[in-house]
């Protein structure tokens, strides 16, 4: 039996985060689509009982979970220095930069290989908007990577330049992006969950972690623009992050009215459903990513999506969405608020868009995106 063992740490992270969920996604398709003679075994720090229990019920089928007895951090910092080579045996698939990364030779031990996945360059491209030791630690293990590494995923082509400029990996640089969530589905409660939620009649909604590289404080700025709708409030979905973006401290000093701003906080699947499905607009303003998963998730459910032109995400929406330029960066706000009067306002917009964003998201799939990964450690 050939074993593919992926670090799903980031799952059960107190702040999953898009890279969480993008390895909660992979790992549960890679254990679907195993080819005969192939199991997947999770890799995480030290977790608790609990969290072992909820990553089996996570990852239906998983033929085990190696425990390493280190906290995450204690991890992290022992992989950043080298020291793993008793967790770099056999086939390693890492869905983040967290890896164990050593010197290794597969020529003389064909059946050990380890491939990291870079989610983005954001340490060198805005370092601002990540805490110093973030950027300390993905700058080192991407170095590492560099070295050490037979394989990286990238999610887009835009990552896959950047990142070649940075460090040569040329043909170790294989593209494998993400997708929505089979479970992120329609309950036949909605109606329910809507009201329980509290959900406006229409509204715009902007969905992740609470952190300043998701530029946030620019679309709470846009929405209290004279140029923005005055009759349709604010959702933000989302877990809090780091940073301390105050949603509600960041509205009131721009003018946005309290009762034009709600916050829900982090969501499960079906709660998120309905806010997509039932959102008038959803907006991206996202300062920089590698991917970009919620435009596509909104998307998936017809709703019309703006979106900032971080190349990345421009390369993930294609034309389906409408984008809006991040710079200058003092008038993006502006900018902002006059897509979301357009879309609001414009109903053959909103229609064409409605139309567009679906095609766009049936261009992505997870039992895909797990093929590929298979296919990429049966070249190795």
């Amino acid at each position: 039996m050939t074993t593919l063992r992926v670090i799903v740490d980031q799952v059960i992270a107190p702040v999953p985060g898009g890279i969480g969920r993008y390895a909660e996604e992979l790992t549960r398709q890679l254990i679907a689509t195993a080819p005969a003679g192939c199991d997947v075994e999770a890799v995480v720090s030290a977790a608790s009982r609990d969290e072992l229990a909820h990553l089996r019920t996570l990852l239906p089928g998983v033929a085990d979970i190696e425990r390493i007895p280190l906290g995450r951090r204690e991890l992290s910092l022992a992989w950043q220095g080298g020291f793993a080579r008793g967790s770099a045996h056999g086939m390693v698939h890492a869905p983040s930069v967290l890896a164990p990364l050593v010197k290794h030779d597969r020529v003389q031990d064909p059946g050990r290989q380890t491939v990291v996945t870079v989610h983005d360059i954001v340490p060198w491209t805005n370092p601002e908007t990540l805490t110093p030791r973030g950027v300390h630690f993905h700058k080192a293990m991407i170095k590492r990577a560099w070295k050490y590494a037979d394989a990286v995923v990238v999610p887009t082509h835009a990552v896959a330049g950047a990142l070649n400029a940075l460090f040569p990996f040329d043909d170790r640089l294989r593209v494998i992006g993400g997708a929505p969530s089979a479970r992120l589905r329609v309950p036949v409660d909605a109606d329910l969950r809507a009201e329980r939620l509290g959900l406006p009649e229409r509204y715009v909604l902007a969905v992740g972690t609470l952190e300043p590289r998701k530029g946030l404080a620019h679309l709470i700025e846009a929405m209290a623009h004279p140029e923005a709708p005055q009759d349709v409030p604010l959702v933000i979905a989302g877990p809090d992050g780091w940073g301390d973006v105050d949603v509600l401290a960041t509205a009131e000093r721009v003018g946005l009215p309290a009762d034009r701003v709600k916050i829900l906080g982090r969501l499960d699947d079906a709660d998120l459903a309905v806010t997509y499905d039932r959102a008038s607009v959803f907006v991206f303003p996202s300062l920089a990513e590698g991917f970009g998963l919620p435009v596509i998730e909104a998307m998936s459910f017809g709703t019309p999506v703006i979106h900032s032109d971080d190349e990345a995400v421009r390369e993930v929406a294609a034309d389906a969405g409408v984008t809006v330029a991040r710079d200058p960066r003092d008038s993006y706000p502006t900018r902002l608020a006059q897509a979301v009067y357009q879309v609001v306002n414009d109903p053959d917009l909103a229609g064409r868009l409605a139309i567009a964003g679906p095609d766009r998201a049936r261009m992505f799939d997870w039992r895909d995106s797990a093929l590929e990964t298979w296919q990429l450690h049966a070249d190795l």
